[in-house]
């Protein structure tokens, strides 16, 4: 599974992070981003290391990393940010499903460091539910059709937004 921001630095990073710990029996967590930043956000690092995560191996890479013959195969992908959705992605191999599950930024807040620190925190609860419930639709799920028909119908309990872009 790929997570998909803009920047790489903030939601897809503590996606692939939370992937990585309830579901890595099942999937291969990864993000990446349209226009990386370069570097993974500071709260987002410190979030993540709060919440025992392993930090030392995530970096803010571009998308083009996944595409080409050594690629990793990717099956789902997920734009967490509304700007990515909209862009032109590249050409992924092996036609991965595409959801889209946007949520507001938490690197955009710029009050206090409160302030930014509960912006992170609800963003980790949010991206935490839905991958939760992603993962209980998947092992209930036979196969890609299956699993997208209640991506779909599920949308609102998974995401406000969630729709099939394939």
């Amino acid at each position: 599974m790929l997570f998909l921001c803009t920047g790489n630095s903030a939601r897809s990073v503590l996606a692939e992070a939370i992937l990585e710990r309830i579901g890595s029996d099942r999937f291969r967590a990864y993000s990446a981003g349209s226009f990386p930043r370069g570097k993974i956000h500071p709260a987002a690092l410190n979030l993540l290391k709060d919440m025992g995560h392993p930090t030392d191996h995530l970096r803010s890479k571009s998308w083009d990393k996944f595409t080409g013959a050594s690629a990793p195969q990717i099956d789902l992908i997920f734009t967490v940010c509304d700007n990515t959705a909209a862009e032109t992605c590249p050409i992924w191999s092996g036609q991965p499903i595409t959801v889209h599950w946007g949520l507001p930024d938490p690197a955009a807040v710029d009050d206090s460091d409160d302030d930014i620190t509960q912006a992170f925190n609800a963003t980790y609860q949010q991206l935490s539910k839905r991958i939760s419930t992603f993962i209980q639709l998947a092992v209930n799920s036979s196969n890609k059709a299956e699993l997208l028909s209640q991506l779909v119908i599920t949308g609102p309990s998974i995401a406000q937004s969630t729709q099939e872009t394939v």
